[in-house]
């Protein structure tokens, strides 16, 4: 039997949390991951050699590799030294050095692939060099990745300050999915940056695909404070088209009160509630489960658990 083709926009921690634990199920994956990220170790390395960010796809091929931790983990090991390369990452640069060699950040991720046992596709949303712009509610600009998540502002509009150009072969991998998913992860900077490029929308309301909202557990210092599940459908339906998403998971995990005073406290985050009465007025289906674990005292997503859902979704 033909395997089922998944799409999932998104980029940063939270989609590699969900393809740790796809990878392992039959599916044909393609990850399409953001490249406007212009903080730590990625920024530095976008600033010094002008190169759109390897830092999410550095991640998420990690998440994606069939290799032992041991070797894994050397990707993300962050070098600490006195010189210049205190706090870089090692594999963003090996990716930059591939990119400077083969002038091409699709090779590079081919290469790297390989070289991690990768079996699925990662693709860079765009080669540019490309700088996220955010306009706050009472109308500030702000300008780059970093900054957007550090201003803690609710934000009426997402931009790009330069006209983006779209992987060509995204359109192809779109129109080819069962499955399109937007994954968890902040919504304004790993998901919003695949959704402000209208071709992009454009393909995903040309494609005969079903669309799955991956809903964060936690909202986000004044980008999301008091979001409920459907609040974030509904911002991300402003740039899809309503009635866009077909299936929203969202966790109904119960967490301990202590953690969660810990969160709002030190982090100012608060669990996304699901708000029932709000999602039966709408079109979309609602998979909840209990899908939470904590690590180190750390919220998690259970990544097989999300998976099989995910799996279970797409083989009805």
């Amino acid at each position: 039997m033909q395997r089922k083709k998944v799409v999932i926009l998104g980029g940063g921690t939270g989609t590699s949390s969900v393809l740790r634990g796809l990878k392992y199920f039959p599916l044909d994956i393609t990850a399409i991951i953001t490249v406007s990220d212009n903080g730590s170790s990625t920024g530095r390395l976008r600033k010094e050699f002008s190169t759109p960010a390897v830092g999410d796809v550095r991640h998420v091929l990690t998440s994606l590799s069939t290799l032992p931790d041991e070797i894994k983990n050397i990707m993300e090991y962050r070098l600490s030294t006195y010189s210049e390369l205190n706090g870089h990452a090692l594999g963003n640069l090996i990716l930059t050095s591939l990119l400077k060699e083969t002038d091409s950040f699709k090779t590079s991720i081919e290469y790297l692939s390989k070289l991690l046992h990768v079996e699925q596709t990662v693709l860079p949303l765009s080669e540019d060099f490309l700088t996220l712009m955010g306009e706050t509610t009472d109308g500030e600009i702000i300008e780059g990745e970093e900054n957007i998540t550090k201003a803690n502002k609710q934000y009426c509009r997402i931009f790009y300050k330069e006209e983006p150009h779209v992987f060509p072969e995204i359109f192809d991998k779109i129109k080819e999915a069962d499955l399109i998913i937007l994954s968890m992860g902040s919504i304004y900077t790993s998901v919003m940056p695949h959704l402000i490029c209208k071709d992009i929308v454009n393909a995903i309301n040309n494609s005969s695909a079903k669309v799955m909202y991956i809903c964060n557990a936690m909202t986000q210092p004044g980008e999301t404070d008091n979001f409920t599940v459907n609040d974030h459908v509904q911002t991300l339906e402003r740039y899809l088209g309503k009635n866009t998403i077909d299936a929203v998971i969202a966790t109904n995990t119960i967490v301990d009160d202590n953690l969660l005073d810990k969160y709002a406290s030190e982090e100012q985050k608060d669990p996304v509630k699901i708000d029932y009465e709000n999602i039966i007025k709408e079109n979309y289906e609602l998979l909840e489960d209990d899908l939470l674990t904590t690590i180190d005292g750390v919220i998690r997503h259970d990544s097989l658990k999300l998976s099989s859902i995910i799996f279970s979704y797409l083989m009805r």
